[in-house]
């Protein structure tokens, strides 16, 4: 048999992709008043549904988990609806497009929250971050620890936050595991100095993830389930001992649940760790590789049988015909990076696709 393309379909668990150019989870903060998507964001996600599959930015599954600027939710029921539209887009367009569960954790700006709402973490530590405001960049709001008894709640937050992007109409969900959120904090020693069975050994600090994925499978079946890490990733302040480790045991605990898809960062990192080493030793599911990788890289990675599937970034941005793009070799447009997290159309939906 000839070697894959990014062109040919692939089944990662129930999902069904046309190609296997997946478009990576980008904050792009527009969400209404309400944690609600708007009619930008139908059009954002059409624009790009010929993505084999979608990754959406980050959902926070609860007002708890909210921590940037405009950032939408799926926590209530007028949410729901508003990605219902969203979704029916992207079918319409014969995408596929899974909600990416996003809680921050001690990742948090008390201007982009409502008052009053506590800031949780595996443990008090503050993260010496800063974020963006509306009012301007901002440090992070000392988090208060779990109690052990809370964390079956959290749990909880995230596997209603599944049922209800099954009701609007997403294919699935991705649990974000790493860049510093509150999955990230459970499994590394520098957020989380627990004493109980979520805390000390590799083990223990893994469990909330795992006891996260095993409720996110229950409620919506594995098949539709994936999750993104990047082992030894700094970003917010986050610091691991042995994150080889750490994720090597996290592989091994849910190895056999039948996941939909591994969604790995591979980028340098401070310890060196070897990412693809890491997936091949201890993951035996379907994988997405990401960050940085060009058309040509994602071609060798996808006809080598390293990678299931290939995701891209930035490029979605200012190509929201990314995949006709590589089809018919045609040149990538920039983006602005000053309307990223802008408010309005400009530098969202005004990127044309691509007139010889």
């Amino acid at each position: 048999m000839p070697a894959p393309t990014l062109f040919d379909p692939v089944a990662l668990g129930s999902l069904r992709l046309a190609n296997r150019i997946v478009m990576a989870p980008m904050t792009r903060s527009r969400a209404d008043e309400g944690d609600r998507p708007t009619d930008l964001h139908v059009d954002y996600y059409a624009q790009r549904a010929d993505a084999g599959l979608i990754v959406s930015e980050g959902i926070q599954p609860s007002i708890v988990g909210k921590g940037y600027a405009r950032t939408p939710g799926l926590y209530d029921d007028s949410q729901v609806a508003a990605w219902r539209k969203v979704t029916d887009a992207v079918h319409a367009h014969g995408g596929v497009i899974v909600a990416q569960l996003m809680h921050v954790g001690r990742i948090a700006a008390a201007a982009n929250r409502p008052a009053g709402v506590d800031v949780v973490a595996p443990s008090a530590i503050a993260a010496k971050a800063t974020l963006w405001t509306p009012g301007g960049m901002s440090g992070t709001i000392s988090p208060r620890a779990l109690e052990t008894h809370e964390i079956a709640g959290v749990v909880d937050d995230y596997a209603l936050a599944s049922a209800r992007a099954i009701a609007a109409g997403f294919d699935g969900v991705e649990l974000h595991c790493t860049s510093g959120y509150l999955p990230a904090q459970f499994m590394a020693t520098g957020a989380n100095r627990r004493t109980d069975r979520y805390g000390g050994s590799a083990a223990n600090r893994v469990r909330f993830v795992v006891e996260t994925i095993e409720a996110l499978a229950g409620r919506i079946g594995a098949g539709r389930v994936g999750f993104r890490i990047c082992p030894g990733n700094p970003f917010n302040d986050l610091h691991d001992e042995d994150p080889a480790e750490t994720h090597a045991v996290l592989l091994d605990a849910i190895g056999g649940l039948g996941l939909a898809y591994c969604h790995l960062i591979e980028m340098a990192t401070p310890q060196g760790v070897d990412h693809r080493a890491l997936a091949a030793g201890h993951w035996r599911g379907p994988l997405i590789l990401n960050e940085s990788i060009d058309q040509a890289k994602a071609e060798a990675l996808v006809g080598a049988g390293i990678a299931d599937a290939v995701s891209f970034g930035r490029p979605f941005i200012g190509n929201p015909d990314l995949v006709a793009r590589f089809r018919d070799g045609h040149p990538l447009a920039d983006f602005d990076p000053t309307t990223l997290y802008a408010e309005g159309p400009t530098g969202y939906t005004d990127y044309p696709a691509y007139r010889a």
